[in-house]
Formats: structure tokens, C-alpha cells, sequence
């Protein structure tokens, strides 16, 4: 097993969901119960009170639940009628189903570099990107933390450009008041079970406040029909199961008081890590609120193998989000393109571990281990 993945049982996990788990375990089995009674399993009203729920709660008009957020990357680019040659501008720093995606729909990724600050999108570097098959631009919100979307939708909006937002890690952010995955032409969300809002299986959903976009993907979720039977487009069995939704209805009501148990968990992090020269913390909030989805810092001179081996020795796990940038891989690798600050990040990050409910006690031991660790 890679390093990377390596979690010590009975220790310190990424992430340890237990207490979330323990504390509305009635509830959620209660809601399972209700399903199994009712008997609709596919497309029941869990689904449609969820997503008329998270819609209210994102301040969008529709929200379209689907099977998982790769789903909804896709569903979205092919509802704004991106295909076939076209360029998507996106980071190279994210989970690789950003840019496949875009290649999925037969469009081309075209990476910018990103921010050493913020791990995001360098939007200085933009308008460089653009050519005459520019179609759409992709930001991540990564890790948590909202990519800076006034240049961005200032850019989209002079070049006539989509702009579908990757929320996948930023489930209740905001930038500048709003919620992440509203800005944009489309937003799209995760609910694999390590995010924020996470089901306990997959799941995905889309946000819009156009009516035709939302239209376009409920009829692609549904094998492109929007009448069983009448199939107007090729499209995907992508609904999002209704045990799942259930699930999500329960958990939902609880998102901004666990995003304020992550942020406050940073805090601590922050103040306890703050005076390590080794080590290069995660930027505070400027113009967005983290919902550190991860808390990753960066190590300084080579050393963040051997300071992963040592936590680990230690009982502690950690994970490296991304030990190569999407660039670098080799389905990417011939387009032979050069992001030396997502390179020089992918050989620094390490995410350390964090959840909503994480103990003071547990964090000073890590704290301690770091220190221990680089000095």
C-alpha cells in the first residue's frame, strides 16, 4: 500500500467521523427505516425535499441531485453545450476528475498555475490562457478555501465565457457573502463520505439559477428524457440514490455548525503551529470563509516525507493532496506543459488531520510531534 494512504487503526485518523456518526445515528436510521417502509428507491421524495432543502440553503433556484460530483462536472459542461475541441481553463492542483471531465466531453483542460497563497487558480495568469477556443473556465474551490472569483467572473463575462464552479471540497464556504457554487454559470458539489456534507455512499448535486441548465440536467441524469421512455438526448443513469438522500436531509441541517467546529480546529492549528519556521501554514481568510475540508500546510526543505513517516510512526495519519498536479499524470503528461508552483506544492503539501469535533488534546500531540519531528 502507497505510504500516502496509510491509516494506523485505533490512533489518530485524517479523518474520524464517528462522533458525527454516534451523535445522529437514530435519525439517520429512522430516515433509512422510512425509506425501506415507503419503498421508493429511486427518485422518491427524499430526493426532491433534499434538493428543494440544499437549493434553499445554497440561495439558487434549482438544485439538481445526482449520482457523484464527477457526475456533476460532466452533466454541467454538456448542459452548457461544451464539447467536442473546445478549451476549459482550469488549476492543475485538484483531484483529477476536474480535468477529466472536460476531456470527457471532448473539450480540451487547459491549466493555469496556481497561487502558493491559497493553493487556488492564479487569476493573474487567466487572461494569458485564452485563446480562440476558450469556451469555459473551471475554479476549485480546493481544500475549502473559495478560489477568487470576482476577476474570474469579471474575465468570463468580457470574453462571453461558462463558468462551472468545482465545489467538491467547499461545501457551505461563501466568497464575499455568497455561497460557493452560486457565482458561476453552474456549481457543482460532492457528497463522497470524507467531505464536509458527506453521504455514506456516493452522491453529487448541481446548482443554477438558469431554468434551462437545470432542465438540460434533469433530462441528462435521467438518460436524457424528460418523459420515462422519450429520450431526447444521450444522457446517464446519474440520480442520486434515495437512501442516500435521506441520509443528506438529516445531516444537512448541521453543515454550518460543523464548518464552524473545522474552523474553529484551524484556528488551534494555527496558533499552535504558528511559530514553526519548517513549516508554511494555510493563508487566513481574505475575502472568503474556509471550511477547511482539509487543513494543508507546507514543508519547508525536502523534509515532508520524512516528517510524514515520523507522524506516522507516531500514530498520526496523514494524506498528500496531490503527490503529482493533473498535468503531470500520465493520461496529461504529452500535452508537456511546465506549473512549477503546483510542482514545488506537490512535493510540500500535507493535510493534516481535522474534523469538526477534533479534541484540543489530540491536535497539541501533533503539534508536539511536528516540533519534535523538524527540530
Amino acid at each position: 500500500m502507497d505510504r500516502r494512504e496509510i491509516a494506523v487503526p485505533g490512533k489518530i485518523p485524517v479523518l474520524d467521523i464517528s462522533c458525527e456518526v454516534q451523535a445522529l445515528k437514530p435519525q439517520i436510521m429512522s430516515a433509512i427505516e422510512s425509506v425501506l417502509d415507503r419503498g421508493a428507491f429511486i427518485m422518491g421524495q427524499n430526493v426532491k425535499d433534499f434538493e428543494r432543502e440544499v437549493a434553499e440553503y445554497l440561495g439558487v433556484n434549482y438544485a439538481v441531485a445526482l449520482n457523484s460530483g464527477t457526475d456533476a462536472l460532466v452533466i454541467s459542461l454538456l448542459a452548457c453545450g461544451i464539447g467536442e475541441g473546445d478549451e476549459v481553463i482550469t488549476t492543475p492542483f485538484t483531484f483529477f476528475a476536474t480535468a477529466e471531465a472536460i476531456s470527457q466531453v471532448g473539450a480540451i483542460p487547459v491549466f493555469v498555475d496556481i497561487d502558493p497563497d491559497t493553493y487556488n487558480m492564479d487569476t493573474n495568469l487567466l487572461e494569458s490562457a485564452l485563446t480562440e477556443k476558450t469556451k469555459a473556465i473551471i475554479p476549485v474551490h480546493l481544500f475549502g478555501q473559495s478560489a477568487d472569483m470576482d476577476p474570474i467572473m469579471e474575465l468570463a463575462r468580457l470574453h462571453h465565457l461558462i463558468v462551472v464552479e468545482d465545489v467538491a471540497q467547499a461545501f457551505g464556504g461563501e466568497y464575499k457573502g455568497r455561497k460557493v457554487g452560486t457565482i458561476g454559470d453552474m456549481g457543482c458539489f460532492s457528497f463522497f463520505p470524507s467531505k464536509n456534507l458527506g453521504a455514506y455512499g456516493d452522491g453529487g448535486l448541481v446548482a443554477t439559477n438558469d431554468p434551462d441548465l437545470a432542465e438540460q440536467a434533469v433530462m441528462l441524469r435521467a438518460h436524457g428524457s424528460k418523459k420515462k421512455y422519450y429520450n431526447e438526448l444521450i444522457g446517464f443513469n446519474s440520480r442520486l440514490d434515495e437512501i442516500q438522500a435521506a441520509i443528506l436531509r438529516v445531516k444537512l441541517p448541521h453543515i454550518d455548525e460543523w464548518n464552524e467546529g473545522r474552523h474553529q480546529a484551524a484556528a488551534r492549528y494555527r496558533r499552535l503551529l504558528g511559530e514553526f519556521e519548517g513549516i508554511i501554514l494555510p493563508v487566513e481568510e481574505q475575502y472568503s470563509s474556509h471550511v477547511y475540508h482539509q487543513y494543508t500546510i507546507r514543508v519547508r526543505n525536502g523534509k515532508r516525507d520524512e516528517l510524514q513517516a515520523r507522524l506516522l510512526e507516531e500514530g498520526i495519519s496523514t494524506m498528500i493532496y496531490y503527490p503529482l498536479p493533473v498535468h503531470q499524470l500520465p493520461v496529461y503528461r504529452s500535452m508537456n506543459v511546465s506549473m512549477p508552483v503546483a510542482e514545488r506544492l506537490s512535493i510540500e503539501v500535507l493535510s493534516l488531520p481535522i474534523w469538526p469535533q477534533i479534541e484540543e488534546s489530540t491536535q497539541q500531540f501533533i503539534a508536539e510531534t511536528i516540533r519534535a519531528s523538524l527540530y
